[in-house]
């Protein structure tokens, strides 16, 4: 049988302390002086290495795009996590989530930070603030009379709204939203896990909307 993998020489994650100690240190406001001496093992970009988390903050705040992206918090889904991480890694101009204050932040990977986050505490609320800044609200779910994302023009300023997994968006929020689409799939099962319909969901707005590399 063959033996496991070994680890042990597998290449770490981020870098070390600066070089040559505190009198090396860059001068910028930027940089975190715990990281400098302790070294940075985050999962961030190699140009946001030893920053502070509110450096990084204001620097994705530059050039994020105008999409948001909501979530229902009913039964404290794992996959909440997951899509907040989806979010960040699109560079989303805000978190939306809807219900339950507290969400279950583990597959987020502390990428929350790098966020901004916003609670309403039910779907009127959060239609409400939707329509008072003139953002589509676009629910995704696969339910009779949604249209497929793959084939639909995507609003520039809008919303995308998940829902919770197995049961989708609840009635109040399908009630409120503008259109509501679904990812085609053509094999035996009915829906896919809700974590990756927001990543392809996501990833349909920024082919239609999202900057190119360097913009």
């Amino acid at each position: 049988m063959e033996s496991g993998r070994d680890l042990s020489d597998a290449p770490e994650v981020g870098v070390g302390p600066w070089p040559g100690g505190p009198a090396t240190w860059p001068q910028d406001p930027r940089y975190d002086h715990e990281l400098l001496a302790a070294g940075d093992r985050r999962n961030v970009l190699d140009e946001y290495r030893y920053w502070t988390v509110e450096a990084i903050r204001r620097d994705v705040d530059g050039r994020r795009h105008p999409l948001h992206v909501a979530i229902e918090n009913i039964d404290h889904d794992l996959n909440i996590g997951s899509i907040v991480r989806t979010a960040n890694a699109f560079a989303a101009a805000e978190v939306h989530i809807v219900g339950r204050r507290r969400w279950n932040r583990r597959g987020a990977m502390v990428t929350d930070r790098y966020l901004h986050l916003r609670h309403h505490p039910d779907a009127d609320e959060f239609h409400g603030w939707a329509a008072s800044q003139g953002l589509a609200v676009l629910g995704v779910d696969n339910v009779p009379g949604s249209v497929p994302i793959e084939a639909a023009e995507l609003p520039r300023d809008s919303v995308l709204v998940f829902g919770q997994e197995s049961a989708g968006l609840s009635v109040a929020m399908r009630s409120g939203c503008d259109q509501v689409l679904h990812i085609t799939q053509y094999g035996s099962t009915r829906s896919i896990n809700v974590g990756a319909a927001a990543a392809i969901a996501m990833h349909c707005w920024v082919q239609q909307h999202g900057r190119r590399p360097g913009e």
